[in-house]
């Protein structure tokens, strides 16, 4: 079965979203490693790394992703951006090293001026720059199929495609893929022709070899919106159906599998160990496994 879990906060240190993650039976985790609204990082002291390692085995919770910064956009022709951008990416693959994680995830970026080419050009040379320094490092790029919201790259397999070729056969850099993005950015998975079509583009132009991680979030907008907004599980324009068949696709049960919905609101309280709407959403998902779930998602 695929490995379920979800993105946790990491208040009052890294390993606290282990802990977070273990109190919701995750078997995977994501992460930010700092603030993703912030460039500056706070330095990570030994003991935090260490703690963290020694925890994420003992919890049984692999692999563990950390998503970039929000900041960071290498499809920008703006010099001073982009150079603030590449520094910061290989900051953020840095610290995934240290910390032992599978990779970052990254939204390529949006291009503000030029056109679709250039902008895909600037991805795949940024990227060519940084992983030519990091040879000895091991943490992938996980680039993010995105929605498609304004100038976004990398919201068709084709723009993701022309992208990975340009890197060869570097095998440090992956894909992500998000339901509510793919269906948003035109993708139809509410269907199963939609569905089938879908991972057969998938596979003719990117090729499953790439893919190592969704993100489970259903869509407030429907398909083709090009709109990024996430909802709860079963209860947005997806439907249940599709994670049914996600979850249970022989193709994909080696694969992390994300939830990035909505958390319960803290109202500035520090973040609690069990978030309920967590909670609701993993349990949808790990009712449909196997095809012994329920009709609707659980209640709220």
């Amino acid at each position: 079965m695929p490995r379920l879990g979800a993105h946790m906060s990491i208040a009052g240190g890294l390993p606290r979203a282990i802990e977070r993650a273990r109190a919701h039976g995750c078997g995977t985790l994501q992460i930010f490693t700092k603030s993703a609204a912030q460039w500056r990082a706070r330095p990570l002291p030994a003991a935090e790394i260490a703690s963290f390692r020694d925890l994420a085995p003992a919890a049984g919770i692999q692999p563990i992703v950390a998503h970039a910064s929000y900041l960071i956009n290498i499809a920008t022709e703006n010099p001073a951006l982009r150079r603030r951008s590449i520094a910061a990416l290989d900051e953020e693959l840095e610290r995934a090293d240290a910390l032992g994680l599978l990779g970052v995830v990254l939204h390529p970026g949006s291009r503000t001026t030029g056109s679709e080419r250039t902008a895909v050009a600037l991805v795949a040379t940024a990227l060519r720059a940084l992983l030519a320094l990091r040879s000895g490092r091991q943490a992938m790029v996980l680039l993010e199929h995105t929605a498609g919201q304004g100038g976004a790259v990398g919201c068709t397999f084709e723009q993701l495609a022309a992208i990975l070729e340009q890197l060869g056969d570097d095998s440090r850099v992956g894909v992500c893929l998000d339901t509510c993005h793919l269906f948003a950015s035109g993708y139809d998975l509410s269907t199963r022709e939609g569905y089938h079509a879908t991972f057969e583009a998938f596979s003719r132009l990117i090729g499953f070899e790439r893919l190592k991680l969704f993100h489970l979030n259903d869509s407030k907008k429907p398909c083709g919106s090009r709109i990024d907004r996430h909802e709860h599980i079963g209860r947005g324009c997806l439907g249940l159906e599709p994670f049914r068949w996600l979850l249970n696709d022989p193709q994909f049960v080696h694969l992390p599998m994300l939830i990035e919905t909505q958390k319960t609101k803290a109202h500035g309280q520090p973040r609690a160990m069990i978030d309920p709407l967590d909670v609701m959403n993993l349990q949808t998902l790990r009712g449909l496994m196997a095809g012994t779930g329920p009709t609707g998602p659980v209640p709220l």
